[in-house]
């Protein structure tokens, strides 16, 4: 899935927001009075009527998008130049290409709320509205601006965790939760750690964390040389599994998330067919909390490697 380009987004503190690069809210040009949407998202229900009786029959409910409404204004005192750099800014984001016109194209929107990190939401920015424009000259300008989740109403983590696996299972990752970097250059020594709550399965290279609080959607790609290569969870029984070969500095991307999963060769050839019947693109996810990663494969080489990159995903901002 492809997102508006943005490079070094901006950090934001509790109560700000960010949407391709123009930061909103407290201590900003943009404050904020209002936002509507952060709540939970309207449900799609497949309720059935009874045709003989009363009542209905429950079916699933679904979520829909999630849309957010801020109400906001350009905020530049006596800087009336400035204040029109900042709309011309937040109507150049929603014109982007990238984001608005490709099927899969999406915008990025960034916020923190106290005590939490910066999460972010994959959908469209779709109204950059000014109210009025009776006090522009004095560097004042109230905004309707509105985005809308797409593909799932989730929030994620701003921070991508990234994990590499050889098929001699030493693991690199930048997930703060592993010990493994710690394990693998301490002496050969058996001494008892200073931490009381570290095992020795700590050291097991395997281990994702999502730290968020519903499932999320992980990327994943093979490099070769390797044959048959096969990766599963042992949290979730979860397996996928890719009947081909790949010669030295081939690769295969295998994409999780809705609406963007596929399997491509090089990043070109969709070899999706070469996955076997239980191998559900759809259903492979990293549970809340901490799993493991693990997978086989032919590799004479013993350089063939797996990549696995990850964003803890929840319910609220």
């Amino acid at each position: 899935m492809s997102t508006a380009k943005k490079q070094n987004p901006p950090p934001l503190a509790p109560w700000q927001y960010e949407i391709g690069g123009v930061v909103l809210g407290t201590g900003s040009y943009v404050p904020v009075g209002d936002i509507e949407g952060l709540g939970a998202p309207a449900t799609r229900s497949q309720d059935t009527d009874n045709p003989n009786g009363e009542g209905s029959s429950p079916g699933r409910d679904f979520y829909g998008p999630r849309p957010l409404r801020f109400e906001a204004g350009i905020k530049t005192p006596g800087d009336p130049v400035k204040g029109a750099d900042i709309l011309a800014r937040l109507e150049r984001a929603l014109d982007a290409p990238d984001a608005r016109t490709a099927p899969d194209g999406r915008h990025v929107l960034r916020g923190r709320w106290p005590g939490h990190s910066t999460r972010r939401m994959y959908g469209r920015l779709r109204r950059v509205e000014t109210t009025s424009t009776a006090t522009a000259i004095h560097g004042w300008i109230p905004l309707d601006v509105e985005f809308v989740g797409l593909d799932n109403p989730r929030w994620y983590d701003d921070e991508l965790s990234e994990l590499t696996l050889g098929l001699d299972q030493a693991a690199r990752t930048t997930d703060m939760d592993r010990t493994v970097d710690e394990a693998l250059g301490r002496p050969a020594t058996c001494r008892r750690t200073a931490d009381p709550e570290h095992r020795p399965a700590d050291d097991r290279p395997g281990w994702v964390t999502n730290w968020g609080d519903v499932p999320t959607y992980p990327s994943l790609r093979v490099h070769g040389p390797v044959a048959g290569p096969r990766i599963w969870n042992t949290v979730t029984r979860r397996l996928l599994e890719l009947d081909l070969s790949l010669r030295g500095g081939e690769w295969v991307e295998i994409e999780t998330r809705p609406r963007t999963c596929w399997a491509l060769r090089n990043g070109s050839v969709n070899v999706a067919n070469d996955l076997s019947p239980v191998s559900r693109l759809d259903l492979f996810t990293l549970p809340p909390g901490r799993s493991e990663i693990a997978w086989s494969a032919v590799d004479p080489s013993g350089t063939a490697r797996l990549e696995v990159a990850w964003r803890s995903a929840y319910t609220t901002l």
